[in-house]
């Protein structure tokens, strides 16, 4: 890290009908295009050789500060992501840590795809390559056969589909075959080819955060501040991307917990998680069924940690998240509903409202 960087982190966040309150009051500024407000800004340098230095903003003096991370915190954030979308995860393998090998073939994927758009899902995230700790990676041509008739079929019946993959090849054929979002752990530095393939469609990109590569990014990941070195890596990766001809509009960025992170770095992303809005774009939180909270959770398995991945969401629809990554999507579209009622949000005119109770 060369010479001071600068990070603004909102603080003190307010959404929907508090929000509009606070704003006419004088009281907050709005952020992410509106729906949302700040009224206390933390306001950040990283010297290369000194300490972290930390001053609280509030909004009737954040603009005579002209921080240029302002205009990215307060500029719209593109639809569909301009309110939270949920993610379902489709796992078409053998061995992912949480659902390997529960929806193999080509059938049974397809079936759960749809069942998860039933559910509520806004999106399906197809992956036919597990990037677990210690995973190995899959060759190509069998990710392709894995994935390929299953975004072909979903996107044929309507469903918007994201492909979870690292391989150019794999990201050009989805998208051809209909995915709209290419979900890319390794914020597409894993293939050379990536950055070319992103730039000549126009599906949205998923730039994730991971240390290492999944054989090893677990083994002993160091950070000085987690949460600040995963923005700075991801503002570079956005740079790349910029670079290559992909527009930033097209961008999202996850900050990939648990990818080569342990309890203390998820915790410190988790607490820090409005901090990646100063990246201008939406923010996706993949936290479903993951070990995050590892020193609690003492005999909790992959398939029993609904309630601590609630409660990850729920933290994060409070920070102004727009992507949810997750496999229980009945459970989040109830909380995430109940959740803009009582934020005082308006329902979207294709929601769930006229269902008999």
């Amino acid at each position: 890290m060369a010479g001071t960087r600068h990070y603004l982190r909102p603080a003190a966040l307010h959404a929907g009908a508090e929000a509009e309150r606070l704003t006419a009051a004088g009281r907050a500024r709005p952020i992410l295009g509106g729906g949302w407000a700040c009224s206390l800004f933390e306001a950040l340098r990283w010297p290369t050789d000194g300490p972290l230095e930390s001053v609280w903003v509030d909004a009737g003096e954040i603009a005579a500060r002209d921080d240029p991370l302002l205009a990215h915190l307060t500029a719209p954030r593109p639809a569909p992501f301009d309110r939270p979308r949920l993610m379902g995860i489709l796992n078409v393998t053998p061995d992912s840590f949480s659902d390997g090998g529960q929806h193999q073939g080509a059938d049974a994927a397809v079936a759960h795809g749809l069942r998860l758009v039933a559910a509520g899902a806004d999106i399906v995230d197809v992956g036919g390559e597990s990037t677990r700790p210690g995973a190995v990676e899959v060759p190509a041509e069998e990710e392709l056969r894995r994935v390929l008739p299953v975004v072909q079929r979903l996107a044929g019946q309507g469903a918007t589909v994201s492909i979870d993959t690292r391989k150019a090849s794999v990201m050009r054929a989805a998208v051809a075959a209909g995915a709209q979002i290419i979900n890319d752990v390794s914020g597409l530095a894993h293939d050379p080819a990536s950055l070319e393939v992103a730039a000549s469609c126009n599906a949205f990109v998923v730039l994730m955060h991971m240390q290492g590569t999944p054989a090893t990014m677990n083994v002993a990941p160091r950070y000085e501040r987690c949460a600040l070195e995963v923005f700075d890596h991801l503002a570079g990766r956005i740079e790349a991307c910029t670079a290559a001809g992909i527009a930033r509009t097209r961008l999202i960025v996850d900050p990939g917990l648990c990818f080569g992170k342990h309890e203390p770095e998820n915790l410190d992303i988790l607490r820090n998680l409005a901090l990646f809005h100063g990246l201008g774009v939406p923010v996706l939180l993949g936290a479903s069924r993951k070990g995050w909270t590892a020193a609690l959770e003492t005999g909790w398995r992959a398939g029993e940690r609904l309630p601590s991945t609630l409660a990850a969401t729920l933290w994060g629809l409070n920070q102004g998240i727009q992507l949810f990554r997750v496999h229980d999507v009945a459970e989040h579209r109830q909380l995430l509903t109940a959740w803009e009622a009582l934020a005082g949000l308006a329902p979207e005119k294709n929601d769930r409202t006229g269902e008999a109770e």
